[in-house]
């Protein structure tokens, strides 16, 4: 019986066998989309039950609990009103698209931070009132390791304030242009590229395009990591749309935004190879330091020449370069679907751990010493003229009010775990 009924199945229609064998691909697809919609739709149902569980008794218990208590101090602390004598002023640092930028400090607990002013009848004269409101948002939303992080925003009568992350480093196009030969070895260019690399990839994730990477914006902290600064340019693209803008830096911006063309994220990962090449070579790929070229000129360089590779630029980097590069937005790294993924697969970051990158654990290639001051004399920054003919009126309180919310909830949150004492004065204990 046993052997009749094995030649039985040996002997099944041919149909069968083929079915069995060999499932076509439109079955499989179907079958894998099946799975992965069962597999959300079980998870989305598990989720629901916990929510609905916690939402009743446990959430009463926490309630009536020390915990919520001291959420709820923490949380009023948090939000008490900033305001200029939260901080002390220091020495002036640089200068921003709308006012000086100093040195500040918190008084209530020494941490020291940039305060970026930004002058009323500037913005109003301007017409900057979208573009600083924007900024504001933007460092706001993003959380990252490798961008500035907005800690406070106040107003006083002449300025809308932003207090940022202080990085005392210096920015690179300090360091490639005035530290020296001209540019970086290859290893701390790569080094600087990896960081930058993770910073873009935190505002692609934000759905943040940045549109301004360029040495100057990218700035040094007192352990040589590095941030990306300046949010003035960048936007936020809703999911499945493209834009398009005309802004940027000469020299910096991609083919497809000096031709006024649709994009995403493409222009960042351009500029990103204009700022690797600009730290190897000591000068940017379409642009000579000092050396006057009209606008017109750089476009059409950027638009239709091929950039040249001296012997500073092993293989590798002449291949990523080359391909951050590439005049055809379609055919550029980063830009073929995985986005920060595909720069960081090329061969020349095989020595960097972007996990421990990201987790600050890496020992960056250079130091600064915290003794030097890596910027021009404060004398030789030019100062801001008087603006005349424009005046403050009621109705600019509105924006004002957008502008100056106060504590930004996660940095306000490490300055105070950064305190010596926080574990003393945050007991856990019934009263």
């Amino acid at each position: 019986m046993k052997n009749t009924d094995i030649t039985n199945r040996a002997n099944c229609s041919p149909s069968f066998q083929a079915e069995y064998e060999v499932t076509p691909d439109e079955k499989r697809k179907e079958y894998f989309v099946f799975t992965v919609q069962s597999i959300n739709t079980i998870s989305m149902f598990s989720c629901r039950l916990i929510h609905d569980f916690l939402s009743m008794a446990p959430f009463a218990d926490y309630l009536d609990s020390m915990y919520y208590s001291r959420f709820l101090q923490w949380k009023w602390l948090e939000r008490q009103p900033v305001t200029k004598n939260t901080f002390r002023q220091y020495r002036v640092l640089g200068k921003g698209g709308f006012g000086e930028v100093c040195a500040c400090q918190v008084r209530a607990t020494g941490k020291m931070y940039a305060c970026k002013k930004l002058e009323k009848k500037r913005i109003k004269k301007r017409k900057g009132e979208s573009m600083a409101l924007n900024e504001k948002h933007i460092l706001e939303k993003v959380n990252s390791r490798f961008v500035v992080s907005l800690a406070y925003a106040y107003e006083t009568k002449d300025a809308l304030c932003l207090v940022l992350t202080l990085m005392n480093g210096g920015d690179l196009k300090f360091h490639i242009y005035h530290m020296g030969e001209a540019g970086f070895d290859e290893k701390r260019a790569v080094f600087y590229a990896a960081e930058i690399c993770c910073g873009l990839e935190d505002l692609h994730r934000e759905r943040i395009v940045y549109r301004d990477l360029k040495p100057e914006n990218i700035l040094l902290d007192d352990h040589g990591h590095i941030r990306i600064s300046d949010l003035g340019l960048a936007v936020h693209i809703p999911e499945g749309q493209t834009i398009k803008g005309r802004v940027g830096t000469v020299g910096y911006m991609a083919p497809e935004v000096v031709k006024n063309e649709r994009y995403t994220f493409s222009p960042d990962w351009w500029a990103l190879g204009c700022l690797l090449y600009e730290m190897i070579e000591g000068q940017s790929p379409f642009q000579q330091r000092k050396k006057k070229i009209k606008r017109e000129e750089v476009e059409r360089l950027v638009k239709e020449v091929e950039e040249e590779y001296s012997s500073k630029f092993s293989e590798d980097a002449k291949s990523l370069c080359k391909m951050l590069l590439a005049k055809d937005p379609s055919e550029r790294l980063g830009c073929q679907g995985d986005g920060a993924s595909e720069v960081k697969a090329h061969p020349i970051f095989r020595s960097i751990n972007f996990k421990r990158l990201a987790a600050g654990m890496l020992e960056a290639p250079f130091i600064p010493d915290p003794q030097a001051i890596y910027c021009k004399d404060v004398l030789d920054i030019e100062q801001f003229s008087t603006v005349k003919g424009v005046e403050l009126e009621p109705k600019d309180d509105s924006f004002y009010s957008k502008v100056s919310t106060g504590s930004i909830t996660i940095p306000w949150q490490n300055e105070v775990r950064s305190l010596p004492r926080i574990n003393s004065i945050n007991v856990y204990s019934e009263p």
